[in-house]
């Protein structure tokens, strides 16, 4: 039985909308009159926010944001990993003042020495010899899925169930209530049903993938290490040596997508646990929010790669890998100062360290009320759900979403300064992040659930 009830919730959320319409009267007006944007917003996700209107932002700076009416917000989302590094760092101003101003040039096709130093400082992070650059991780997502079937030469690729690769149709396929493949609910109009193209699993099942895997016809596993943009779900221990062995028994490849997974440390998941992916995807947070993406390859399967080309696939220019904005020459300087200056091995642990703090201080607020909810921790990220223990697969995790209270939570945040991720309940840190602000978050979080459970 819920511990709080849900008529009361109602009346809740709708005082919550009520106070955010009242509070934010130029962000309404920014949205009123939106009236050559498609949805009103420049990007149809921005219309995700529980007041009915998103707010327009006027600054960010740091950890914080403040809004066109005035108010100033503690961000948590921190455009949903985007601006990981914190809104504007000095470092990343300068790398593009520089760039853009004295050295004059955003892209023109051609190299700068950045590329190679980034390449470089991925290699060391991430253990890849080989790297391409993108304008976002779906970009690397699909570039990839295309290089890893010319060199398999089998048509399908495997994925989680929930599991998020931005909006590569091949990886909108759930598990159903029968165990068996299905297109994801809202999956806009796929050029195929991707269920013709993607095998899928539950996170955490190995039974499962080695079933799937023993058909021989996937040329990759694509997994994010952790799950995320489902809530966060943590591999069991010995998952992914299980992944890697099965793997290495079918001769598939293993592709670990860290774009969110960054929060786990200066390597993602893949150093923090020692993972030993073929492949590595990332994006959004390598920039400070300047778009970009890259893609890491073993030695091993570049050459594979390099090899495969012999028989006509042409991956220079009419091939479907690359963009002409890719790797420009702002998105290097942006991602040489993030990782040179902000977002450094030494900047993760003191992230951690208010990620942690984070963590327990919602624990006890949901402990101290009677909840039976989760909170999960993956580097400088926490997560609620609302179910206990922790949700353990994808398909745990979204029956355990709850709109409506989710709704309430953000509001109740929103209206007194403390912003999170609006698709689900994930708060990040970056380096600007202090302990007040995480303290702030804690006693907003708190007041919440005094009122919901009343």
């Amino acid at each position: 039985m819920e511990a709080f009830n849900r008529r009361h919730l109602g009346d809740l959320v709708t005082r919550e909308q009520e106070r955010y319409r009242q509070e934010n009267p130029r962000s309404r007006a920014v949205h009123d009159a939106a009236s050559n944007l498609f949805a009103k917003v420049p990007m149809t996700w921005m219309n995700k926010w529980a007041g009915g209107f998103p707010l327009a932002f006027d600054q960010a700076h740091g950890a914080l944001i403040t809004d066109v009416d005035g108010h100033e917000l503690v961000d948590f989302a921190l455009g949903d990993t985007g601006a990981m590094a914190g809104h504007s760092p000095a470092p990343l101003v300068r790398a593009l003042e520089e760039r853009v101003g004295r050295r004059g040039g955003v892209t023109t096709m051609l190299p700068t020495e950045d590329a190679q130093w980034v390449a470089h400082e991925l290699s060391r992070r991430f253990g890849l010899s080989q790297w391409s650059f993108s304008l976002s991780a779906t970009d690397a997502n699909r570039w990839l899925l295309r290089l890893v079937r010319l060199v398999s030469q089998r048509p399908k690729i495997l994925v989680f169930s929930y599991s998020y690769h931005g909006s590569v149709d091949e990886t909108f396929v759930i598990v159903d209530e029968h165990g068996r493949a299905t297109t994801r609910p809202g999956s806009v109009a796929p050029a195929v049903d991707p269920t013709t193209t993607t095998r899928v699993v539950e996170f955490n099942d190995l039974d499962a993938l080695e079933r799937e895997l023993r058909h021989g016809d996937v040329a990759a596993v694509l997994t994010e290490p952790a799950l995320t943009n489902i809530g966060i779900v943590l591999p069991e221990p010995g998952f992914f040596d299980g992944v890697r062995r099965l793997c290495d028994e079918t001769a598939t490849l293993l592709i670990l997508d860290e774009t969110h997974t960054f929060s786990a440390g200066p390597g993602g998941a893949t150093r923090r646990y020692g993972l030993r992916p073929d492949a590595v995807t990332i994006g959004k947070s390598l920039g400070g929010g300047v778009p970009c993406g890259a893609y890491g390859l073993s030695e091993e399967l570049a050459v594979r790669v390099t090899s495969s080309l012999a028989g006509g696939a042409d991956i220079v220019d009419v091939g479907g890998v690359g963009g002409t904005l890719a790797g420009n020459a702002m998105s290097l300087a942006a991602m040489r100062a993030v990782l040179g200056e902000v977002l450094t091995d030494e900047a993760f642990g003191s992230m951690e360290v208010l990620a942690t703090t984070f963590a327990q201080g919602t624990r006890e607020a949901i402990d101290r009320h009677d909840l039976a909810w989760s909170v999960t921790q993956l580097g400088t990220r926490c997560e609620y759900r609302f179910m206990d223990p922790a949700p353990t697969n994808g398909g745990e995790s979204a029956a355990s979403a709850d709109g409506l209270l989710e709704d309430y939570l953000h509001l109740y945040g929103v209206n007194r300064g403390v912003m999170l991720t609006p698709f689900h309940n994930m708060a990040l840190m970056c380096p600007a992040t202090t302990d007040e602000h995480v303290a702030r978050h804690a006693r907003v979080f708190d007041a919440a659930l005094d009122e919901l459970v009343g």
